[in-house]
């Protein structure tokens, strides 16, 4: 809601106002009796200040002010805008798998595991994109939806707080799933201009009912462009303790708990013919930073002009303005021949 004129030049007529104060001010009307004395005469001529002539000056002053205002149009105006069409549909496809728990992503201010580096990434990345309507599909032994495909995205980035270790069985990775539900929720939108999924993994499909191939070449038949990102180094890294239900352990402060080493195998030939079938492209990332430009660079990839119509309502003011003004006019009539009475 927000207070505007209709007709804004009109009130440059309020500028007449202060040239009438300085030109008349609140100046009663000179002697006109011829007196007998010169010095009488002289000093009977003076012009006198009257409390009658500032009150009737003065109201008159006020009742012109407020009918200048009425005339320029005062209104509330209440806007919104209304959708013509949606940006671009994303899946964010997240690994959750217990290789998610190295600390490769670490820096020296602050012990990161990988899974906790791509939820601060993603965060980011979706507070880019408020038009873009957005998803999550976690993935270990089986695909997980995390948030369905949406616009409110100050829901969809608490739901990224669920992304854990442990949620779903973190000893396998289903890639051709997570591929799979990603697909199923895109191609179910209509009128999409554009359709994608940015799959982040640290490992290699050892799960699920569909390959990673044959989820792809399926996702190429709806148009959707896949972007894959292979998250982590290879060979021995180091990696946060986990507690019995595969959670990662933390201490007081947040932190997770250095555990000893685990084996990292990445199946990087796959996530690049996965990219190659659907037209995206394929990422390496070793540190948060590399991450971090990989997001901004698929941001910049994706980009679609989003159109809106503006409607707004107006709430017209000028009557109470106007109002104010006559009703000044007829209180200084009624004191002009009460209270303010004067004679010839």
């Amino acid at each position: 809601m927000y207070f505007e004129f209709a007709n804004p030049e009109i009130l440059w007529l309020l500028l007449l106002l202060p040239v009438l104060i300085l030109l008349r001010g609140a100046v009663g009307k000179g002697g006109s009796i011829i007196f007998s004395s010169v010095a009488i005469a002289k000093e009977a001529a003076k012009k006198s200040r009257s409390r009658v002539g500032f009150w009737r000056f003065f109201l008159t002053v006020a009742a012109l002010g407020f009918l200048i205002l009425a005339l320029a149009r005062p209104r509330l105006g209440m806007g919104y805008s209304e959708r013509e069409e949606s940006g671009i549909d994303i899946v964010l496809a997240v690994d959750v798998s217990g290789s998610m728990s190295a600390l490769d992503f670490s820096t020296r201010t602050k012990l990161r595991t990988r899974l906790d580096a791509v939820k601060e990434v993603i965060s980011q990345f979706i507070n880019k994109r408020p038009n873009d309507r957005i998803g999550i599909v976690a993935f270990a032994a089986n695909p997980f939806m995390v948030s369905p495909i949406t616009l409110n995205h100050d829901w969809l980035i608490k739901n990224i707080d669920r992304l854990e270790i442990g949620v779903i069985d973190p000893n396998r990775t289903a890639i051709g799933s997570a591929i799979g539900m990603g697909v199923n929720r895109l191609r179910n939108i209509k009128n999409a201009k554009s359709r994608v999924i940015i799959l982040l993994t640290d490992g290699e499909n050892n799960s699920g009912q569909i390959s990673p191939i044959a989820a792809a070449e399926a996702a190429a038949s709806y148009d959707v462009k896949i972007y894959t990102i292979a998250a982590g180094r290879q060979g021995v890294v180091a990696a946060a303790r986990l507690d019995e239900n595969q959670n990662i352990i933390r201490d007081r402060n947040g932190n997770p708990v250095y555990g000893g080493e685990i084996r990292s195998q990445i199946d990087e030939e796959t996530l690049k013919k996965i990219a190659d079938i659907t037209g995206g492209k394929f990422y390496t990332a070793q540190n948060l930073a590399q991450l971090e430009d990989i997001y901004n660079q698929i941001d910049a990839l994706e980009k679609t002009k989003v159109k809106l119509r503006n409607f707004t309502t107006y709430e017209e003011l000028f009557q109470w303005f106007a109002a104010a003004g006559l009703a000044v006019l007829a209180l200084k009539l009624a004191l002009v021949n009460t209270r303010l009475r004067t004679l010839p």
